[in-house]
């Protein structure tokens, strides 16, 4: 069902998936028209006989040498077993248990294979973990030594590239099970139970004869047709129980016309029938070294995303630049939001146990459930379902807008690499309860995915740093930052940074010296970019200590030879073309005359504009065009009315722009200040 795309030099294939509802569609043998409902009961129905017969296979072999033996890649006569998962079971001999009296295709049995071939294949990296952990158990879990950080990450497969977060999850999930059973698990299989195999339906995995997929001949760019077969119900017993089923579907507005449609996976949320449909193309290919120009972003709490532009000099020696012109993406609201139903849900939460708690000792009494707590609780877990839901689309719609932001700013620039900190080993403890809330709750993974996507489109790569010393070296000249609170912030904190060499006396906030110094490490030391074939993201494992101590930025100079008249400025539309009439000098009035006021006219507190009720500057994520808008958006206010960014410069660099061309690689070392 897959097609190809033709390729051309310097470009390579990109596969994304967009999102389409189902509405309608058409039974090819009886012409019945379906609607939203029939679709969506015959859609469970397969779902619910694929979802069965892939968690049976899951079950069966939930142990640790079938896991072992599908991870080896070798069957039984030695030959190396397939990369498609149902082929690779059905090499091996793992069946699934089709019901009796049931009867199902085997393209579909195929579906089922595939999806318990992909759970019990990606669980084996888990099961690597937890041996390793077992292995080298340490006497206090909680308080590993440095020694026992070093044995473990030397049994670990790919120890250096395990984040550490990761390690002590399975640290407490191990712990956890000791302080149950005494004793500790043999593995994987033991610590976790068999995990299902997601109510979806993979059509990947078949071929034309159960599923066919092509663009509508009418409205080729517009929509798209689906014909799959599905059964007439919930326990089809004969071939004639499953009819072929035409679906018209739209596609978003997104999919380019020259992509090529793959196969679709079916889900069902919430009484309606999604279809995520894969779509390849062409685009160019991102370059892990060369780079001339970057964006470099830095992660904050409030201000989520603080960074700018540098470039790196055609020059013998070559320095790292900057226009001193930062970015931020401040989203205090949004967060503010999110934490407000964070803790409308803990309290829905603290309801609904105590609840349990009153129906459970009524019933250990042998008295029966009171029909008004249960009715309380149905409504309290729809509630609570609703508020998950709310959260889960604030986050999806903050990681969107802050990686469209950071795009968009990369293109401006014309940048072709997007530097980020690595921060999946930062913990979340030990800074206070409200604190480490927030920092734990951060989306700075989804952020990254949106991301990495969204400039795959444009040919920018998205490298990963280490953060280690970013914001506590002064990017100037290297020397040891002096923290403390801000001079135009009264509250204490450690928001800004002083630099205490007398030749230097840089003085910024912390964020804005981090992500100099994330650009610089990042550009003199891109010839290490390596490639993370787990996530498919570029990054930098290890830094140069000779190479970083002299990575210094320098603020890009601005061109003021005078090469033609100067460009008359517009005045404020409110200023006072002449001056003010001359007072008469009075005991109550002893103000001379003549003189205009300084600088713009002041705004009352309280005013507020009848076009917006609130005191929102035009600086912000733009509005989507579409019926709805947000109450008080004006001129681009964002997807959230508290969500505040930097806007997109419409000019070029301010002086002499860099040579676009990439060097092969850049090796040598940049020039101190």
């Amino acid at each position: 069902m897959r097609r190809k795309v033709v390729v051309g030099e310097g470009e390579v294939q990109q596969v994304a998936t967009a999102c389409a509802r189902v509405l309608r569609g058409v039974d090819v043998v009886s012409g019945e028209q379906l609607g939203e409902a029939a679709l969506v009961e015959r859609a469970g129905w397969l779902t619910a006989l694929v979802g069965s017969l892939a968690a049976g296979v899951v079950r069966e072999h939930w142990n640790g040498a079938d896991l072992a033996r599908l991870a080896s890649g070798i069957d039984q006569s030695g030959a190396g077993l397939p990369s498609r998962g149902w082929m690779a079971l059905r090499r091996l001999g793992w069946a699934a248990r089709v019901p009796q009296g049931v009867y199902v295709p085997d393209r579909v049995v195929r579906i089922a294979q595939e999806q318990a071939g992909r759970v019990l294949r990606s669980a084996w990296w888990r099961a690597e973990i937890t041996t390793a952990l077992l292995t080298t158990w340490p006497a206090d879990p909680a308080r590993r030594t440095e020694a026992e950080w070093q044995a473990l990450r030397a049994v670990l497969p790919e120890g250096p590239v395990v984040a550490s977060g990761v390690l002590l999850a399975r640290t407490r999930q191990i712990a956890a099970f000791h302080a149950r059973h005494r004793r500790l698990p043999t593995g994987l299989t033991e610590c976790e139970q068999a995990p299902g195999a997601g109510g979806q339906v993979v059509l990947a995995a078949v071929d034309q004869q159960l599923a066919t997929l092509e663009r509508c001949a009418q409205e080729p760019f517009h929509y798209a047709v689906l014909t799959v077969r599905l059964p007439l119900g919930p326990a089809p017993a004969c071939r004639g129980d499953w009819h072929p089923v035409r679906i018209r579907f739209r596609l978003p507005p997104h999919v380019p016309a020259t992509a090529a449609l793959c196969a679709p996976t079916l889900r069902i949320r919430q009484g309606r029938l999604l279809l995520d449909v894969p779509y390849v193309l062409a685009v160019a290919k991102p370059q892990r070294a060369g780079h001339c120009i970057a964006v470099a972003f830095d992660w904050g709490l409030n201000t989520l995303l603080t960074g700018g532009t540098l470039h790196l000099t055609n020059e013998t020696q070559p320095r790292v630049m900057t226009d001193a012109q930062p970015m931020a993406f401040r989203a205090a609201g949004v967060l503010a939001k999110a934490d407000r139903l964070r803790i409308h849900s803990e309290h829905i939460t603290a309801r609904i146990d105590r609840l349990r708690t009153l129906i459970t000792s009524r019933q250990g009494r042998g008295w029966r459930p009171n029909p008004l707590l249960v009715a309380k609780l149905a409504i309290l877990e729809a509630e609570r379902e609703r508020v998950a839901r709310r959260r889960t689309r604030l986050n999806a719609a903050l990681a969107r807008a802050a990686a469209r932001f950071i795009v968009d700013h990369a293109i401006v620039s014309g940048a072709s690499v997007v530097y980020l900190e690595d921060l999946r080993d930062m913990q979340a403890r030990g800074k206070g309860r409200t604190l480490n809330i927030r920092l734990s709750q951060t989306v700075r993974g989804a952020i990254v995915t949106h991301l990495r996507h969204q400039a795959a489109a444009h040919g920018i790569a998205v490298v990963i740093a280490p953060p280690r010393g970013t914001s506590k070296y002064c990017p100037r000249c290297l020397s040891e930052f002096r923290h403390h609170k801000a001079p135009n912030h009264r509250a204490a904190g450690w928001a800004w940074a002083t630099c205490p060499n007398p030749a230097c006396s840089y003085s910024t906030g912390r964020d804005h010296a981090s992500w100099q110094r994330i650009g610089a490490r990042g550009l003199t030391h891109q010839h290490q970019t390596r490639l993370d074939c787990s996530s498919g993201t570029f990054v930098i494992r290890a830094v140069d200590e000779a190479l970083d101590r002299i990575s210094t930025v320098q603020q890009q100079t601005l061109d003021r030879t005078k090469s033609g008249p100067t460009a008359k400025r517009p005045a404020p539309g409110k200023r006072r073309r002449v001056p003010a009439p001359p007072d008469d000098r009075t005991p109550t009035r002893a103000r001379p005359g003549g003189k205009r006021p300084a600088g713009r006219i002041p705004t009352h507190p309280t005013h507020r504009s009848q076009r917006c009720s609130r005191q929102q500057g035009p600086n912000a994520i733009g509005t989507p065009d579409r019926p709805h808008r947000p109450t008080g958006a004006r001129l681009g206010a964002g997807f959230h009315r508290h969500a505040h960014t930097t806007p997109v410069r419409r000019r070029p660099w301010p002086s002499h722009p860099p040579e676009r061309s990439r060097t092969p690689g850049i090796t040598q070392e940049t020039q101190a200040d």
